[in-house]
């Protein structure tokens, strides 16, 4: 089994750790202005003008060596980008966009609202980083959506003289080289971080070859080092160049050094995914050789029973065998499967009660094709290349009586936080970045500006609505659904899980609405579903945000009718997610509402709020609804499940930051 590598740093690179932020000189307003009046100047030129223009910046920035430009030179770079929209996408950007551009180039997150234009307030930064060089990295929080911003705006970059790449998992690492040799590339965010995996174990394997091999091969001819570094337009080593011919790459590294990267919903890529490290293992579809383990430790788990045998804390999701628990796992010792074991019997034995009690089929995973494919808890996206570690994924399998798979074996991993701080420039958009400053700030030394909208919200933020019992919630939602529908106002329905999602569709079936499905099973159609959840009439079931990052227009006559009515069926256990559901009603000053529907069954109180559901048992209703306002208490335990999360995320960045500064003091700092 290979060795799993942790690199605490850039192995082979020059990228050090990320400085503080530099912020944008001079006052925004007035550079908003000097880039109006520069970008008026550029009205009429021609494309082949356009590109003079922008290779002339590109050679005065050429020699720039940490991204650093006056505020002459970006509101140039802005102004050009302005013009360049007009001509190749016919689109004119708002103050706000600038604003939210000049924000991103100070290495900071722009916090802008759904519907006001991330995408294209995102390609200010992107050219002007681009200039230097070194690589611009813009990374979305899946594949769809960096597909989609590829191709909307590779001719955009074109049109400015700078090359464009897209990052895709089944690309080949010549396809690969090519993208990352780019000015700026397109990728999901996890891509970005598996291919810097994969080149720590290239850079480990060359290291680890005989002495000389390097000085052998450069010389038989080669022009080149394994690492691509060659003289710079200036004549000086730089090693954030582009490598090889301009045709042809030739470097055994897949990426170029870290330079900047740009993230669209950022919260998204560097909070919620960030309690899972980036772990790049070794493909394995053999039959377990621990099966028989896994499939004990399952028959053991059905006869334990809480408290006297097992203690499950559902919020933190720890299982412990009571005394008499340990006695039960350890009867008929004889007749354990203990010669196939890889890790202890009692770890088999809370795996298996793990998988039992607390991961739950089409909520954590879904069976497909006789596999276990974890669900993304934020999107509601299948995940069908990773697992769970340490016996968890097996111990699944062995509950849903599917194959029993070997576990993955394991070749480096780095955490997101560290990996996001290897680029030496790093910022950011989301719609909902508030309540998460801190954490910006402590962990990835990242601020948050808040972008006004162009327009003024005319959002309705309607009273929730508390019951008892989720079949009670259930009808109460296809009830308004039913008289919304009457109304012409299109509807979005959000749910926390594949089968909540599946409950209201079934609901609205018996009553005979029409409505279509996205719960992340149906990635294909995911944007055509959604972009269409705006047309008169329509009802749309949406997974947890699937389809996250497309735009949803009413049409004239759902506006004339009241706009987009977003019904959230349950809180999340993050209330940006919450945030970014309901944002998704009333976009660029359109009409529109929103309304919470919570009940007592829903897993945000199962799992962090029992004293609250149990309060909610005892309150007087009429059909199950509760008429007091459980507004303030439902926050309490939401903000609860917040800290928890975020706990969880520091003390993973902290272990980190502990394990580095232990092989630095064994190994020395190899900078």
């Amino acid at each position: 089994m290979p060795a799993l590598l942790n690199l605490p740093k850039s192995v082979g690179r020059a990228s050090p750790a990320r400085q503080s932020p530099a912020r944008a000189p001079g006052d925004p307003q007035a550079l908003i202005a000097d880039i109006r009046r520069q970008a008026a100047l550029l009205k009429g030129i021609t494309p082949r003008e356009l590109i003079d223009r922008a290779d002339d910046l590109r050679a005065m920035c050429d020699s720039v060596r940490d991204f650093a430009v006056d505020a002459e030179t970006r509101a140039t770079a802005f102004a050009l980008v302005v013009e360049a929209m007009r001509q190749s996408l016919g689109v004119e950007l708002y103050d706000v966009q600038l604003q939210a551009g000049l924000v991103l180039a100070s290495e900071s997150v722009a916090e802008m609202q759904t519907g006001e234009g991330k995408t294209y307030a995102a390609v200010l930064p992107a050219f002007q980083y681009s200039l230097a060089g070194r690589g611009v990295h813009v990374a979305t929080s899946n594949a769809y959506l960096a597909r989609r911003d590829f191709e909307m705006l590779a001719p955009l970059y074109e049109s400015l003289g700078a090359t464009v790449g897209l990052i895709e998992a089944d690309a080949t690492s010549e396809q690969k080289q090519a993208a990352y040799s780019c000015d700026v590339t397109f990728a999901a965010g996890a891509e970005f971080g598996f291919d810097y995996l994969r080149d720590q174990v290239s850079l480990r394997t060359i290291a680890e070859q005989p002495l000389g091999t390097e000085f052998l091969r450069l010389l038989r001819g080669s022009a080149t080092s394994r690492l691509g570094l060659r003289p710079d337009r200036s004549g000086f080593t730089d090693p954030f160049g582009m490598v090889g011919t301009e045709s042809q790459p030739t470097r055994d590294t897949l990426q170029r050094p870290l330079a900047a990267s740009i993230v669209d919903e950022i919260d998204n890529v560097l909070i919620d995914d960030a309690s899972s490290p980036l772990l790049l293992s070794m493909d394995s579809d053999r039959p377990a050789e621990d099966a028989a383990a896994h499939n004990a430790a399952r028959q053991l788990a059905d006869r334990l029973s809480e408290p006297d045998d097992v203690l499950i804390d559902r919020a933190t999701g720890s299982i412990r065998l009571t005394e008499q628990g340990h006695s039960q796992a350890w009867e008929n010792a004889d007749s354990l499967p203990l010669k196939c074991l890889l890790r202890p019997w009692i770890n088999y034995v809370e795996q298996a009660l793990r998988a039992k009690h607390l991961f739950r089929r089409d909520v954590h995973f879904v069976i497909k094709e006789q596999k276990v494919v974890i669900v993304d808890a934020s999107t509601g996206r299948l995940f069908e290349e990773r697992t769970w570690r340490d016996g968890l994924h097996q111990a699944i399998e062995a509950r849903e009586g599917v194959p029993i798979t070997s576990e993955k074996s394991s070749l480096a991993k780095v955490t997101r936080q560290r990996f996001a701080r290897l680029y030496r420039r790093l910022c950011g958009l989301t719609g909902t970045a508030t309540g998460s400053e801190s954490e910006f700030r402590e962990v990835y030394r990242l601020g948050v500006s808040p972008i006004p909208t162009h327009r003024p919200s005319r959002r309705q933020l309607l009273p929730p609505r508390f019951f008892i019992t989720a079949d009670a919630k259930w009808d109460a939602v296809a009830t308004v659904v039913r008289d919304l529908h009457l109304q012409g106002r299109p509807v979005l329905i959000g749910t926390c899980s594949i089968t909540a999602s599946e409950r209201i569709a079934a609901t609205l079936t018996d009553v005979r609405l029409p409505f279509r499905l996205l719960n992340g099973l149906q990635t294909e159609d995911e944007a055509a579903i959604i972009a269409q959840a705006g047309q008169t009439g329509a009802i749309t079931i949406a997974t947890n945000m699937a389809g996250r990052g497309t735009d949803i227009k009413p049409d004239p006559t759902a506006l004339a009718a009241g706009g987009l009515h977003v019904i959230a069926t349950e809180q999340h256990d993050n209330s940006r997610v919450d945030h970014q559901l309901i944002g998704r009603a009333a976009r660029q000053g359109d009409p529109g509402s929103a309304q919470f529907f919570v009940s007592a069954d829903d897993d945000l109180l199962v799992q962090h709020g029992e004293w609250l559901r149990a309060e909610m048992q005892r309150l007087p209703s009429r059909s199950g609804e509760i008429a007091s306002d459980l507004t303030k208490p439902l926050r309490r335990v939401q903000a609860h499940a917040e800290q928890f999360h975020e706990r969880q995320r520091r003390q993973l960045f902290l272990s980190e930051g502990q394990r580095d500064a232990m092989l630095t003091r064994l190994m020395g700092d190899p900078t």
